[in-house]
């Protein structure tokens, strides 16, 4: 039977137009009639006291052992919580540990943890309906995570852990093999939140649609592709600085329309309170060209921007053919200085971005130091153009760019760039699960990536270079190996002293922009877009979605 729930979702006769979701909106049509015949009756909280947002893709699990993309991570982060999480200015600061100490040689990590946080209240938990966490819980988590029959695309997060264990119910111990400074964000990554043994083990398969967690928000309805509704968790241990109990929000909608357009007139009708991106379909009509937003829309909306730590680029597979003009360092160059990238940010991206020109680490970051990179030199890339042609007797060098739909206007302004240097090049389009299969399976000589921090540290960027992540068994895409660039990265990841692994962070981030494996093309900006009356939405530059100080007045 149905509880009651009083609905908060777009119009209904809005949502049926669109076909291809058809079936599935008639499903929630069914649960919202049911929903407001139970809110007739009892009607607990209004509209003001509900977030609403969509997500343009299905959230594919509510398990945060599977919490690898943004839909799953931004859903997964209302439900539950870790040891330690990151605050706005990605400090790391305490969760469900209250305390730790780490041991002078950087290798034991000791956590006190609360004793008044509590699960989601439910039956398995018998007459009380729940039960605090323990060490035990966090020990049971983490093994999970390790466990090869459970496959979660997370387990290395603790790949430089030795052992872990509860040493009683309020002391968790972990033990790394080597010092490893940046440990502490890694913890804070969804992956490492709690949850009990007795729900993973009862509901098996069915825990990624089951979820029971800590955090301020706890699970009430999920119709893939069409709705997801969490409600407030009354017993959730954080408190705000008077006092108060954290959420202050009741409730949290989401929606799956896939249409990008859609959701922007959504948004400007108010049916829902939240954008997160700017896509190429209406970014003209709400931004000027130099980025602000439009006089029409100043006193309706409220935009938030900052750095996002999003290096996006063009990978170079480098254990291709070897006839391939990319295998040559003499192209790979060329294709860097052969296009303008502040033009590319101020007419496709209005502004929203920062020229990819001090290599792959990203704004944001400590270790990022403006050091130069590539500017648009033509004359100098048709030269190693030239050179190349003369060197290898190709007259012709050809070159093919894959990416998917969204990043279309981009690769092709390359494209026009890249002729007018002697480069034939093509742009091929192919869906987004295709280029994600080709670019692990090695099948793409160029193509069009991303990388967005999973925590706060460079070394999680200078990692998709180390010769010993090559694909699949890590992140090395493009199959770059240089010995001296992997003897940086192991002193850096055994570098205590922060100064110091942030100047051999510096140091391999010259190489790679010496030896171009890949394009950089901008660091990106979080652009987030939220109604007038929302309050205490906070910006990060991991593009973490927070709300549980949110609140709509």
């Amino acid at each position: 039977m149905l509880k009651c729930l009083k609905p908060y979702t777009l119009p209904i006769k809005t949502i049926i137009k669109t076909k291809e979701r058809k079936n599935n909106f008639l499903v929630l049509g069914f649960f919202l009639l049911a929903f407001y015949a139970c809110s007739k009756k009892e009607s607990k909280f209004s509209d003001q006291q509900v977030f609403r947002y969509n997500e343009h893709s299905n959230i594919t699990s509510l398990d945060p052992a599977f919490a690898k993309d943004q839909r799953n991570i931004w859903a997964v982060n209302q439900l539950y919580n870790g040891l330690v999480e990151l605050d706005d200015s990605l400090h790391v600061k305490p969760a469900i540990a209250k305390s730790w100490t780490i041991s002078e040689d950087g290798k034991n990590y000791e956590f006190t943890l609360r004793g008044d946080v509590y699960f989601h209240k439910h039956q398995l938990f018998g007459k009380d309906s729940t039960r605090t966490v323990k060490a035990k819980d966090f020990e049971y988590s983490f093994n999970r995570l390790l466990d090869k029959n459970v496959v979660s695309p997370g387990g290395w997060v603790l790949q430089n852990v030795e052992s872990f264990q509860a040493k009683n119910d309020s002391v968790f111990t972990i033990n790394l093999k080597q010092p490893f400074p940046p440990f502490l964000g890694l913890l804070a990554m969804k992956y490492c939140s709690v949850m009990p043994k007795e729900a993973v083990e009862y509901f098996g398969n069915r825990f990624r649609a089951n979820p029971i967690g800590t955090g301020p928000f706890q699970f009430k309805l999920w119709v893939e592709n069409t709705k997801l509704v969490l409600r407030k968790n009354p017993l959730y241990f954080e408190k705000d600085t008077q006092g108060k109990q954290l959420p202050y929000l009741e409730a949290v909608a989401v929606t799956f329309l896939p249409d990008k357009q859609s959701e922007f007139l959504q948004f400007i009708q108010g049916n829902i309170d939240f954008m997160k991106s700017l896509d190429a379909s209406y970014k003209d009509d709400i931004l000027n060209t130099d980025g602000t937003l439009k006089e029409k829309y100043a006193d309706k909306i409220i935009m938030q921007t900052g750095s996002y730590l999003n290096t996006e680029y063009l990978g170079i597979y480098l254990d291709g053919e070897k006839s391939l003009p990319t295998q040559s360092k003499l192209i790979r160059q060329a294709i860097n200085y052969g296009f303008d990238r502040e033009k590319m940010i101020t007419y496709l991206r209005n502004g929203i971005g920062t020229p990819a020109t001090s290599g792959f680490i990203p704004k944001g970051l400590p270790s990022f130091n403006n050091q130069e990179g590539y500017l648009y030199q033509p004359q100098k890339a048709k030269e190693l153009v030239e050179e190349y042609k003369a060197i290898s007797g190709n007259n012709t060098p050809q070159i093919t760019i894959t990416t998917n739909s969204n990043y279309l206007d981009l690769c092709e302004f390359i494209q026009r760039e890249l002729q007018k240097i002697g480069l034939d090049t093509k742009v091929d389009v192919i869906p987004p699960s295709t280029l994600r299969q080709g670019k692990a399976s090695g099948k793409l000589p160029i193509f069009r990536a991303s990388w967005i921090a999973d925590y706060p540290d460079a070394e999680n960027y200078v990692s998709l270079f180390y010769s010993k992540n090559f694909t699949p068994n890590g992140p090395n895409y493009t199959h770059f190996k240089n010995e001296k660039f992997d003897e940086l990265y192991e002193q850096s990841i055994q570098e205590v002293n922060i100064d110091k692994r942030y100047q051999l962070y510096q140091k391999m981030d010259s190489i790679i922009i010496k030896e171009a494996p890949i394009v950089p093309l901008y660091y990106d900006e979080v652009i987030r877009f939220s109604q007038k009356n929302v309050k205490g939405l906070g910006i990060n530059p991991i593009d973490l979605l927070n709300l549980k100080k949110v609140s709509k007045q």
